[in-house]
């Protein structure tokens, strides 16, 4: 009943990556969910209160879960923490505690320092949940592969949400101008092609599935990404899937 609470709440509120675990085989399926629910509860609970200090507790009591993971003991029951302690192991829990850390530049308004911190931002959430759900699925395969489609699928799904962020106050590129966020893209899509992905840790990187097209058009035409232009026909997205079901 967890694992189908975990599909529920991603298909509800993460409609992309649910797409992508269903085009996973079955088996992958119980890793990919528990860890994508978890990423929902994460990324969200910045945004259901105007209080920093309760967007902290939030995020510190889903810190606290992966210590107790971590410790090996008794751990606190909840429908996406059931289903997601089997999955993680103590590297995993520092991976995702650094996602959390990273997730607290939502909290606030400040923008990022410089590019190399938006950089490490994208890697610690974007590319830490991508190479978590590979190495659970697949010990052997290869970080900087896995991460290099991870993070290519970060910046994507972040030149998304560039006019939202910017709606509610947030400076969301540390260089809105557009030969920056050309360069972004195409270093996200060289990133895409950064090596093979071993057979099994595969269905962790069909989370990446859209990544190819937003950032070739930001690429082609930066202004897209602040107009929130970048979305393309629903014949494309779901041709995108399956092109990237069978090719990465």
């Amino acid at each position: 009943m967890s694992l189908q609470a975990c599909a529920d709440l991603v298909r509800q509120s993460d409609p992309d990556r649910f797409l992508a675990a269903m085009a996973a085989p079955v088996p992958a399926r119980e890793v990919l969910f528990p860890l994508y629910a978890f990423n929902v509860e994460v990324s969200r609970a910045p945004w259901v209160t105007a209080e920093p200090m309760i967007a902290e507790m939030r995020l510190q009591w889903w810190r606290d879960v992966l210590g107790e993971i971590r410790a090996g003991g008794p751990v606190r029951r909840h429908e996406v923490v059931d289903a997601l302690a089997p999955v993680l192991d103590g590297a995993a829990c520092d991976l995702l505690d650094a996602l959390i850390e990273a997730r607290r530049w939502d909290i606030y308004s400040e923008p990022f320092e410089d590019a190399e911190a938006f950089d490490r931002h994208i890697g610690a959430t974007s590319g830490n949940l991508f190479w978590v759900a590979a190495r659970a699925l697949d010990p052997s395969a290869d970080e900087a592969a896995v991460r290099g489609r991870g993070w290519a699928a970060g910046l994507a799904n972040w030149f998304l949400a560039v006019p939202e962020l910017e709606a509610r106050g947030r400076m969301p590129l540390p260089d809105g101008r557009a030969d920056a966020v050309r360069d972004w893209a195409e270093d996200g899509l060289r990133r895409l092609g950064a090596g093979p992905v071993s057979r099994g840790a595969r269905p962790a990187v069909l989370a990446a599935w859209r990544a190819r097209g937003v950032l070739k058009r930001a690429a082609a035409d930066p202004g897209r990404v602040a107009a929130g232009a970048l979305r393309e026909s629903e014949f494309r997205r779901r041709f995108s899937l399956l092109r990237a079901t069978f090719t990465d």
